[in-house]
């Protein structure tokens, strides 16, 4: 596995400090770090066709449990990445035109060489993360799904199953660009085209390397 914007004005500074974990993080905020997250945000992306260009606010889980592992891959899409070294961050999510189609974007900047290293543990997590169970029928797989060429280095993976008893998919990838955590899932009912979902990724990682 190769690792190498409106409703938005509040979501662009979702999660900042709270709810994102880092036991003893030292972070902090930096506001030339927050002012060039929200030009990003306020641009519009180069989404594939059928996804609205107008962010909405940031993706959540469609399942509240789930194990440690497969939460710490899942949640940094939604705004809530790995705090240590965290200096801004922000999440949004776009609505596609297949059924139950949507992108989540969370973007984590961090000081040093935290990006890296919270790259290297959500490689480890995902690596963990086997399965998504729930008592109300949700049963999804995990499996590793082929990343290359996205950012410095990146990772990924796709989720296949049944969300409360639907045919449901989703795919998490995440990737570093710089000092810059990009986290990206996209998600839909009855499968999703990975295609499609490489896009998503292309055109979040194009909103900090640009």
């Amino acid at each position: 596995m190769k690792r190498k914007p409106w409703i938005i004005a509040s979501v662009l500074v979702t999660g900042l400090l709270a709810g994102c974990g880092g036991e003893g993080a030292e972070s902090f905020i930096d506001a030339q770090a927050m002012a060039q997250l929200r030009e990003v945000l306020s641009k519009e992306p180069p989404l594939p066709d059928g996804f609205t260009v107008r962010p909405e606010q940031a993706w959540r889980m469609p399942f509240g449990q789930a194990d440690r592992n497969c939460r710490a891959v899942l949640e940094p899409a939604g705004g809530r990445a790995p705090g240590q070294a965290l200096t801004a961050q922000a999440a949004v999510s776009y609505h596609g035109d297949g059924l139950g189609e949507q992108a989540g974007v969370g973007l984590a900047r961090y000081a040093n060489e935290g990006a890296e290293g919270h790259l290297d543990a959500l490689a480890e997590a995902m690596g963990a993360c086997r399965s998504v169970r729930t008592s109300s029928g949700t049963d999804l797989r995990l499996q590793e799904l082929p990343v290359r060429d996205a950012g410095d280095e990146a990772v990924g993976a796709t989720l296949r199953g049944r969300l409360n008893g639907y045919p449901y998919a989703m795919d998490v990838v995440l990737s570093r660009v710089g000092d810059t955590l990009v986290s990206v899932v996209h998600t839909g009912m009855n499968d999703v085209d990975p295609a499609r979902t490489r896009k998503v990724v292309e055109a979040a990682i194009s909103m900090v390397s640009a």
